[in-house]
């Protein structure tokens, strides 16, 4: 079996992702699902977790969640306020960042977020000072809170459940975390090409295929380090040596940017291979023109 691993880099914008779903499974991360469908999507991050959840995908779509931990809906007032109702109500003038579903008659909810509780110490802390109220809006409204409503027939699965034997979620970022998603669930699974995981920035700057949307960072920010991506890829690679992955870039490895490269950290790994789109629209059919 072939998985395609789909990160967010910018350099997969000319792959037709409906046509490799001929050829494999498809696993995505993250705001993928706001374009296309793949046959599992992974997110590990609470605003774009929850807006994925309240977007109905997870109805009918396999999506693997970092610590999608379902509590009974009678612990909601405890758990996302645990405040006397005097108080609630004179925070709840201030603090616009409650984003949930509609609850309907749903039994359990998952919460992320830090809860109004804490926000009552911003509201003692500033309420008689001069210009208060603008400082207790802006302070109360810093972090939001995230509430779903499940479905109890939904598709969701919290990641501590991956993998059984140690029932531990490892903290990977998305991508590295997607793979090993892909390694766990795709039976008998022999090829995996990474598609998207750019790894680098050509710019220095934000490489996403979806920066400057909702829980996304702004295009003018700084690239993220990719130390950490690195490093997670490569325990991956290491742990399922019968597993060979291949890394596509535009231009393969031609060394003229930080893209299209060797990954030094990633040399001596002898079920890594490299891969150019060109190679990679031969061998599948995608009929790419422009590589």
């Amino acid at each position: 079996m072939i998985a395609f691993l789909i990160g967010n880099g910018q350099s997969r914008a000319p792959i037709d992702l409906h046509k490799l779903k001929e050829h494999g499974k498809i696993v995505g991360c993250n705001g993928l699902y706001r374009d296309f469908t793949p046959d599992i999507l992974c997110a590990v991050d609470h605003g774009i977790m929850h807006e994925i959840y309240h977007s109905g995908y997870c109805d009918n779509n396999e999506t693997w969640l970092r610590n999608w931990t379902q509590l009974p809906a009678g612990m909601f007032e405890q758990t996302v306020f645990n405040l006397a109702p005097e108080i609630k109500k004179e925070v709840e003038k201030y603090f616009d960042m409650l984003i949930q579903n509609e609850r309907k008659d749903r039994p359990t909810f998952v919460f992320h977020g830090s809860s109004l509780s804490g926000k009552a110490a911003i509201l003692r802390r500033y309420k008689d000072k001069p210009g208060g109220s603008e400082i207790i809006k802006k302070e109360i409204n810093h972090l939001g809170c995230f509430v779903s409503w499940i479905n109890p027939n939904d598709k969701s699965n919290d990641l501590t459940d991956l993998i059984p034997e140690t029932m531990r979620d490892r903290g990977w970022a998305c991508g590295a975390t997607s793979g090993l998603v892909a390694a766990r669930r795709i039976k008998d699974l022999k090829e995996c090409y990474l598609i998207g995981h750019d790894l680098f920035s050509l710019d220095h700057q934000l490489n996403n295929m979806y920066k400057g949307t909702k829980h996304y960072g702004l295009p003018e920010n700084k690239a993220t380090p990719p130390v950490n991506w690195i490093n997670q890829w490569k325990h991956l690679m290491v742990e399922y040596p019968n597993i060979k992955y291949y890394k596509v870039n535009p231009d393969g490895v031609s060394g003229k940017d930080n893209v299209n490269r060797h990954i030094n950290e990633w040399a001596g790994i002898k079920n890594l291979y490299y891969m150019s789109f060109k190679e990679l629209s031969d061998k599948f059919k995608l009929g790419l023109t422009n590589n």
